[in-house]
């Protein structure tokens, strides 16, 4: 008994579409952040499941790939978040003004 690809497809489209809707209304930097390490995650499942249906260890290797960008990602990602909160003591994305001082 073994889960058909469709089943795991249609997860990560599910996963997808979750994080593409997070993109789109967030208003909290953290939480667009957390929506496209969640796209990630679904593209990740997708390549998975491909690549265990067709045999082949590419799409294992573009996840490892996937997953160091994911990972490089965060960390720069983060640490702008916490330089921009330190100086306007706010992580609301309609606040972010950069470009004014």
């Amino acid at each position: 008994m073994s889960v058909p690809i469709s089943a795991y497809l249609t997860l990560a489209a599910v996963l997808f579409g979750l994080g593409t809707v997070g993109v789109l209304i967030s208003r909290n930097v953290i939480v667009l952040f957390m929506c496209i390490e969640l796209m990630l995650n679904a593209a990740n499942m997708a390549l998975i499941a491909f690549s265990r249906a067709l045999n082949l260890m590419d799409g294992h290797v573009m996840v490892f790939l996937v997953m160091t960008v994911a990972a490089a990602e965060a960390a720069v990602g983060l640490g702008m978040i916490i330089t921009i909160h330190r100086n306007r003591e706010t992580i609301n994305i309609d606040r972010f003004d950069l470009m004014k001082w």
